[in-house]
């Protein structure tokens, strides 16, 4: 392979560039401290909270703050916050890394630990002045305090900028009253502190401030929500009547509330993603050591094809969403190390570090989340009739897996906003998308930026995924032009693609960078997994491709169009898909577990 220059890229631009191998971060890339870190929170969540699981779901909420309470003491509340404050200022990586395994064992934990160490102490870390953070942060990373965010009301959900809770500035000018309801606050039963979202007067945006939890201060609570899943994450509602708030815990700039609220779920999107991976790899080997031990017709039912094909699809998408939240964290990471070299504090850097990749969070808040759901509904099915029984963990993961896809903006709200955020960042000059739409359709040249024999294919066609997106988005520009947005079915087929495409590729380039340093015998079932994966893609692709081919344009047209997707989605060899399953759950059956 011949040495290629040093490729960044920006947010949204893996759709317009290849990128080698070698530039993409792995899971295989931990650092020594890193994998550390990861080991303690493994033996942590084995020894004290997978026992314990069943607690979850008996609504035991003193079971969550005490194992909230735990993690502080592991100094893993505040792992990204400064040492200054409190935290232990890793990398974004590593607040990933200890998101990822924190979050397997249950939703109900997960939820806790996702709302508090990112929508509740990110706004003041991020916004938060100097006396805010002091005063705060300490009490909130060591897990004296808990907090929570107060954004979704009866009428703003995911138009979250028309909330009606009120703040008015009181006559002396010391203070603000604020009035409002606000619905589904996880942590609300044992916060200390709310982050809560109000509008000042008729300012055209709400406005952020920093609310300790005092039920003296016009504060109440409903009674604990009955849900489907997470069932021991508070959820209640938060009714504030006249609460007094005074005037320096206005939380970053007045009617700068919907950007604080928009940058954490930015934030809490691509942490969702990470948080969604170990739940898949428990589903996995709980799956597979049942089939391994459960026999019918004399021998276990992990000898059956019919399984074997679930437990594969299972490993390849866990392996693909491993593969592209891993490569879109040190790319985060990446650009904040790029501002701060440029002389920008770090909270400003974590912020534009972040929003740079916002499209990379959407894919994959909506990816893995649909992931671990089909994940938790293969591992029922596996069970069988054992499986739709409460008293087994397939069961309460198919439920709390199901909440993922709504918060942090609904799959849907995601969809649509990757596809937007793309087209405004072409529109700002961000991306040269326009020259990419109008050189896609004339190109019939591989772009690789390198080559591998084992995974030629697969090479080419990732590399075809991003010319479908690039002719199928400039046809239906083309079609709609500034009317696309409204045009929410186009969107949202063309943000399966967009999804795939990703995937696809963080797989791709994780599996060459580690044939490139061991060898490919070393990889051959990742090797395996990587093709499974592309071809399951491709098909995608070709499917929404021809949806959206068929509903804007004449027969003609399709023809010509549809004839142009199918050669690029076609593979010169055809890889033996039944082969692939086999041999991808052979090998985890063997092993008895999620091995990769």
């Amino acid at each position: 392979m011949s040495t290629q220059k040093k490729i960044k890229l920006d947010g949204g631009e893996f759709i317009l560039k290849d990128i080698p191998s070698n530039e993409v971060f792995t899971a295989e890339d931990f650092s020594e401290e890193q994998k550390m870190i990861r080991d303690t929170v493994i033996e942590f969540i084995d020894r004290e909270i997978w026992p314990h699981k069943m607690r979850f779901e008996e609504n035991d909420y003193d079971f969550t703050v005490e194992s909230m309470k735990k993690i502080g003491e592991l100094d893993l509340l505040g792992i990204n916050v400064d040492q200054d404050y409190g935290g232990l200022g890793m990398d974004f990586v590593s607040t990933m890394l200890v998101c990822d395994y924190i979050s397997g064992s249950s939703g109900s934990l997960a939820t806790a630990y996702g709302a508090h160490t990112g929508i509740a102490i990110l706004p003041i870390f991020l916004y938060g002045n100097e006396e805010q953070k002091k005063k705060y942060l300490p009490k909130l990373t060591s897990g004296e305090w808990f907090g929570s965010y107060c954004l979704t009301e009866p009428t703003a959900g995911s138009d979250a900028n028309s909330g009606k809770t009120k703040a008015e500035l009181s006559d002396d000018g010391t203070h603000y009253l604020i009035s409002g309801h606000k619905i589904w606050i996880s942590n609300a039963g044992f916060a200390n502190l709310f982050i809560v979202f109000a509008r000042i007067e008729d300012d055209k945006n709400i406005t952020g401030f920093i609310v300790p939890n005092d039920p003296n201060n016009g504060i109440k609570l409903s009674e604990e929500e009955k849900k489907l899943g997470i069932r021991s994450s508070s959820t209640r509602q938060v009714f504030f009547e006249k609460t007094k708030v005074p005037v320096e815990n206005l939380l970053g700039e007045r009617n700068g509330g919907f950007k604080i609220a928009m940058n954490a779920l930015n934030v809490g999107r691509i942490k969702l993603g990470a948080g969604n991976l170990d739940g898949q790899r428990r589903v996995i080997s709980g799956a597979i050591d049942y089939a391994n031990n459960r026999f019918q017709f004399k021998q276990p039912i992990s000898n059956f094809d019919s399984i074997k094909e679930k437990i594969a699809m299972m490993a390849a998408s866990c392996y693909a969403g491993e593969s592209s939240c891993y490569r879109a964290a040190s790319d985060v990471q990446s650009k904040i190390d790029e501002y701060l070299s440029n002389g920008f504090s770090k909270q400003e850097s974590e912020l534009k570090g972040v929003e740079n990749f916002a499209i990379e969070c959407s894919i994959l808040k909506v990816g893995v989340s649909e992931d671990m759901q089909n994940c938790a509904d293969e591992g029922i099915q596996i069970f069988g009739g054992m499986g739709f029984s409460a008293e087994i963990p397939m069961e309460s993961a198919w439920r709390d897996a199901r909440i993922s896809r709504i918060y942090e903006g609904t799959n849907e709200i995601n969809r649509m906003l990757m596809v937007g955020m793309l087209l405004k960042k072409a529109k700002k000059g961000e991306l040269d998308l326009m020259s990419a739409l109008q050189n896609t359709m004339n190109d019939n040249n591989e772009n690789n930026v390198e080559t591998i024999d084992e995974l030629k294919h697969e090479m080419n066609i990732v590399n075809n995924l991003k010319k479908v997106f690039l002719i199928i988005l400039g046809k239906a520009f083309e079609k709609y032009d500034a009317e696309i947005e409204k045009n929410q079915q186009v969107l949202l087929a063309l943000s399966d693609i967009m999804i795939e495409t990703y995937l696809s590729e963080s797989t791709l380039k994780r599996t060459i960078k580690n044939i490139n340093r061991s060898n490919v015998n070393d990889q051959y079932y990742q090797i395996e997994m990587a093709k499974l994966y592309i071809y399951e893609a491709s098909q995608i692709t070709l499917k929404k491709s021809k949806d959206i081919i068929i509903s804007i344009y004449d027969t003609q047209l399709q023809k010509e169009l549809l004839a142009k997707i199918k050669e690029l989605v076609s593979y010169e060899e055809n890889p033996n898909i039944f082969n692939l399953k086999k041999s991808i759950a052979d090998k985890i059956i063997s092993e008895n577990k999620y091995c990769f």
